[in-house]
Formats: C-alpha cells, sequence, structure tokens
C-alpha cells in the first residue's frame, strides 16, 4: 500500500523547518517622515502613509491603522491594516476586500522575515497587482483575527471567537465612511477558512466570498476518524509560533502591548495545543468547527478552489459544504496541491494550468460588489480531471449514476506495515473490478462501509489500475476501527478511469502517510464491505481552456506502483445505462 498521504509527509517536514526557525532580530527604524535606510513612516487611523512614505505601503495606496472590539462581548481588540486608493476623495466611497486571519503580523507571516521596517502584509500583493486593485476602485483591509498580530485574545481556530473576529471584520469594514457598505472577502488556505466562516455567518454586508484550498471541516485538518495525523502536531506549534512572534519595534504602542498578549497569558497557546488533542468529532469543541455543516441555507456567492490531490488542506466536506450552500457557487477543481490560481513555477507555467485568475476574480467581485454584469461569461465550475483536461459545468459533481457495489470480505493485520520481517500482503486485502467498458469518471465523495471484527486502524484505498498492472492511488481515508459497522467518506475526487482500466479498492492498516496511528496488531475480519459512487460519462464534458497541471506529473511520478490484478469481484457500471 502506497498511500499519497506521503506527500504530506515530506510537506510537513517543511512545516516543522517553518516552525523551528529561529527570529533573527531586524534593524531598528524609527517613524519619522521619509524613506532613507530603515526609516520609514508608521500609519495611524488619521494620518495615512504612502508608498512614497514607507516602501511596503503598496504604490497606489494609502495606509492607515485601526482598532475595534470583536463581536462576542469580549475585551479582544482587533487590529486592520487599512490600504484605500491614493487620493480617494473626502466622502467618496469603494467597496472592500476584506482578509482576516493569523498571517498579516508586521514582522512576517510564519517567522520574521527581516524587514528594515514596519508596514503592512504583502501577504496578497498578488491580488493587488493582479487586479489592479486600487484603481479599480477597491480597498483591502487586513484584520489579524485573536491572538495574532496587534490582536488581543487567545487563539480560536475557526471556533466561536474567531467567527465573532470575522462578524466583527466584516460589520466595521461596511461601516466605515469611506466604505460602499459592500464587502468581500479574499483567502487562501487559513484566510480562506475565515472566507467560509463569513459566508456562514450570512451576514448581509458580505457580497461574496473568494476561497481558495480552504478547510471544509477543522477536525479532519487534525485527525481522520479519530487517528491522529501529523498535521494535528505541526498545525497547533505552527499557529502558537505566529502568535508569540515579536512585532518590528517601530510599530506604535498599542500594536506592540497588544502583539504580546501572549506573555502575559501562556493559557493561551497551551489551550490551543490541548484541544488538538480532542478526539472525538461529536464533541462541542468540533461541531462548532464543522464549516461543511455550518453552511447549511447560507447563500453568499461562492468561488472556490480545490486541489483533488492536495496534501495540505484536503478535498474532505467539500461536497458537502457546496450542497449545504445555496447560493451562486463558482470554482476551479483539479488534480493540483496547494497553491493559488495564479501560481507560477520558475519555468513559467501555471501551476494550475488555468490562465485568467484575476480576470475572472475581478469581474466576480465587480459583479456582486459593484452590480457591473460580467463582460465574459466563463463556466460557473472549471474542472480539470486526472487526464489533464478541463471541462466546463453549472455545478460540481455532475452526477449520471450512481453505483452500489459489493466488495466481499477479508482480513488483515494491523501492524502498520513496520513489523520486521512481516509479510506486506498480510496488511492488506484488494477488491477488484472487471475492466471498465468505457472511459468512466468516479466523482464526488465516495463511502465504503463494512461489518469489522476486531480493534485497531484501517486505511482504504482506491486505485486506478491500467491493464499493464500500473496504479495510481487516487482517494483515500483512514479510520479506527471496533467491533461493528463502520462508515468511512473517502477525500472527493474527479478521476478518470480509461475505458479497459480496472479499479481495485484496498483495505487494510495503516502502513504509510501522514497519519500518527498506533498499529493493534490483531487481525482485522471485513466482512459485507461496500462500496458507493457516483460516475459521470466524459462523453458529455464541454472543454474549456485550459493546460495541465504541473503537479498531476510529479504525483503520477511518484505515486504509479505495480500490482498484480486479482479475480473481479465487482464491476464499475457504465455511467450511462
Amino acid at each position: 500500500m502506497r498511500t499519497r498521504a506521503t506527500v504530506t509527509t515530506v510537506s510537513a517536514l517543511a512545516a516543522v523547518a517553518l516552525t523551528g526557525a529561529i527570529a533573527v532580530p531586524v534593524a531598528t527604524a524609527t517613524s519619522d517622515r521619509g524613506q532613507g535606510g530603515s526609516t520609514a513612516a508608521v500609519a495611524t487611523a488619521d494620518d495615512p502613509v504612502t508608498h512614497e512614505e514607507n516602501h511596503r505601503v503598496p504604490e497606489g495606496a494609502a495606509w492607515t491603522q485601526h482598532y475595534f472590539p470583536s463581536s462576542d462581548g469580549s475585551d479582544v481588540e482587533l487590529h486592520a491594516d487599512v490600504l484605500l486608493p491614493e487620493g480617494l476623495g473626502k466622502g467618496a466611497q469603494v467597496p472592500v476586500i476584506l482578509s482576516a486571519g493569523s498571517y498579516f503580523g508586521h514582522s512576517g507571516e510564519i517567522f520574521d522575515e527581516e524587514h528594515p521596517h514596519t508596514g503592512p502584509s504583502d501577504r496578497f500583493g498578488d491580488l493587488v497587482e493582479g487586479l489592479d486593485l486600487f484603481d479599480r476602485g477597491y480597498a483591502l483591509v487586513l484584520v489579524d483575527t485573536r491572538g495574532y498580530g496587534g490582536s488581543t485574545g487567545c487563539i480560536d481556530f475557526a471556533g466561536p471567537g474567531e467567527q465573532a473576529d470575522v462578524a466583527a471584520a466584516i460589520d466595521w469594514a461596511a461601516d466605515q465612511s469611506w466604505s460602499t457598505g459592500s464587502v468581500g472577502m479574499y483567502g487562501k488556505s487559513y484566510d480562506a477558512v475565515t472566507g467560509l466562516i463569513g459566508n456562514n455567518l450570512d451576514q448581509d454586508a458580505l457580497k461574496a466570498v473568494v476561497a481558495q484550498e480552504p478547510i471544509w471541516d477543522m477536525y479532519d485538518r487534525i485527525r481522520s476518524n479519530g487517528i491522529p495525523r501529523q498535521e494535528g502536531i505541526i498545525a497547533p506549534n505552527t499557529y502558537n509560533t505566529i502568535a508569540t512572534l515579536p512585532q518590528l519595534p517601530d510599530d506604535d504602542e498599542r500594536y506592540l502591548k497588544n502583539s504580546r498578549y501572549e506573555e502575559t497569558h501562556p493559557e493561551c497557546v497551551a489551550a490551543n495545543t490541548a484541544n488538538s488533542l480532542i478526539a472525538n468529532p461529536g464533541t462541542g469543541y468540533w461541531k462548532d468547527r464543522d464549516l461543511a455543516a455550518h453552511a447549511a441555507g447560507t447563500d453568499t456567492p461562492l468561488f472556490v478552489t480545490q486541489g483533488f490531490l492536495e496534501w495540505n488542506t484536503r478535498p474532505e466536506g467539500m461536497a458537502e459544504y457546496l450542497t449545504n450552500h445555496e447560493g451562486p457557487q463558482r470554482g476551479w477543481l483539479g488534480p493540483w496541491d496547494h497553491v493559488r490560481g495564479n501560481d507560477t513555477n520558475p519555468d513559467g507555467p501555471l501551476k494550475m494550468g488555468r490562465e485568467g485568475w484575476f480576470e475572472e476574480v475581478g469581474a466576480f467581485y465587480d459583479e456582486h460588489l459593484k452590480g457591473v454584469e460580467p463582460t465574459t461569461e466563463y463556466p460557473a465550475f472549471a474542472i480539470q480531471d486526472s487526464t489533464g483536461a478541463w471541462r466546463g459545468e453549472d455545478t460540481w459533481p455532475v452526477v449520471d449514476r450512481t453505483a452500489k457495489v459489493r466488495l466481499g470480505n477479508g482480513s488483515y493485520t494491523d501492524e502498520g506495515g513496520t513489523e520486521e520481517g512481516g509479510d506486506p500482503a498480510e496488511a492488506s486485502f484488494f477488491a477488484w473490478s472487471a475492466p471498465v467498458r468505457q472511459d468512466t469518471r468516479v466523482v464526488g465523495t465516495p463511502k465504503v462501509a463494512l461489518n469489522a471484527r476486531g480493534t485497531g486502524n484501517v486505511l482504504v484505498e482506491l486505485h486506478d489500475v491500467a491493464p499493464d498492472g500500473t496504479a495510481v492511488p487516487f482517494a483515500e481515508q483512514a479510520a479506527t476501527v471496533t467491533d461493528g459497522r463502520l462508515s468511512i467518506d473517502l477525500e472527493s475526487t474527479d478521476w478518470t478511469l480509461a475505458e479497459g482500466h480496472r479499479l481495485a479498492v484496498e483495505i487494510g492498516s495503516v502502513q504509510t502517510g501522514s497519519w500518527v496511528d498506533t498499529p493493534s496488531g490483531q487481525v482485522i475480519t471485513v466482512r459485507d464491505a461496500r462500496l458507493d459512487l457516483s460516475l459521470d460519462d466524459p462523453a458529455g464534458d464541454a472543454p474549456t481552456e485550459g493546460g495541465r497541471a504541473t503537479w498531476l506529473d510529479t504525483y503520477l511520478a511518484a505515486y504509479t506502483a505495480e500490482l498484480a490484478p486479482g479475480r473481479p469481484v465487482f464491476a464499475v457500471p457504465a455511467p450511462r445505462g
């Protein structure tokens, strides 16, 4: 069993290197006006600073800093960096692009970036440049949620406290004299999560959300159906490091005081670490953070991206979130990893493979924040499947047929694949399909149900197996096992089985990947295993523009392996009968 979660292991090591970075002292700066050496102007609420006065301010913008309370009645004070179009006339108003989260500290996103002086974060400098944001007539507001940057309070990743912060940030941005009252949210990863939170709050001022590679249910970041993930160890350490990151000496006194909140409240980082150890997804703690469930009935226009081969924020809970969300939806979905829509490789190709990210995002915001009808007709969903081909769809997933197939019985030893002299063949068993008779796309969220006898762990993995025996895993999920019936939602996928290929379902011990499992050593007996599939016919595709995601070939090279085909025990039906 060669799980694609191994990718997460490699990336986790990189994350450890980041979180273990030692802060390097920065040059002392002053707040005198001017732009010489390490000297730069520092904004206040009433004294805006331009690029000429501080080179960390984007060209064409005027930077101010503001403080306001959260909306939960606590004493949490939030900090915002505001970038308005330079020269915005008195009484003029612009719509607001808001991002809220952990990464906007003045000294750096995750570690000390050795800036010579303070200034607003350039985390979304690509958005500013790609949209020509200020000439286009928008404000950019960057809010530190509680525990980060210039805000007080204890970290509460996607919990009720941070939800209150997002609510306060939306209302504050909408109520400013320079704001039209229309707010859009933008983010990737953490600040994409806060965008989903914004949608879930269902506030009138929030008109649109762009969320790239979010986490749809926060429990899935920490555990897989009870099995701890390495991310569950790394993520709390990462955010504790960010929360305690020293800020720059020339920041204003209020900002510096707020940034040192954790020094007098050590319980904050302790609680953040301890909470990640809560194993039961049914607790109130995790229910508060199940964003997919909380999306039910919401209708804010939503534009998302999701990599189906993600190693970081995986495609778990996405289908549930999109089903529960009732408003307009847009998306770029495909076989990439944790990247932005505009990210490129060093040699030039776009990582997702599709051009026009900022053109489409700009049209989305103009439509919903300004009431400007788009001049280009974009597909609601632009989707790249495992062949590298892009298609346009009105929704996702498009299901031509559902299938419930019996996988039969089997057994395996929950040894984790690590016992010296152990037989890998005993660590899992396979259920094989007959060759598919036509190209058949597996879409949405496959589900496996089984009866188990024994206690331990299980990993279920779907493999696409070519006639020559070369196989690629494309969807997986782990879970703890006890005697009785178990139902598992695998990761969402959009994968095409070519004519003549076979689907192999592997059930067994967690042998590799990012899970921190403790094998039981028991023999786990599986009876009446069944697989639920949603299928789509590629023959009905409406092609749209886009090239092959660069991660797809990296993934295929890393995870293609040889499997000896077994006797077929089920058939994958044709997507159209």
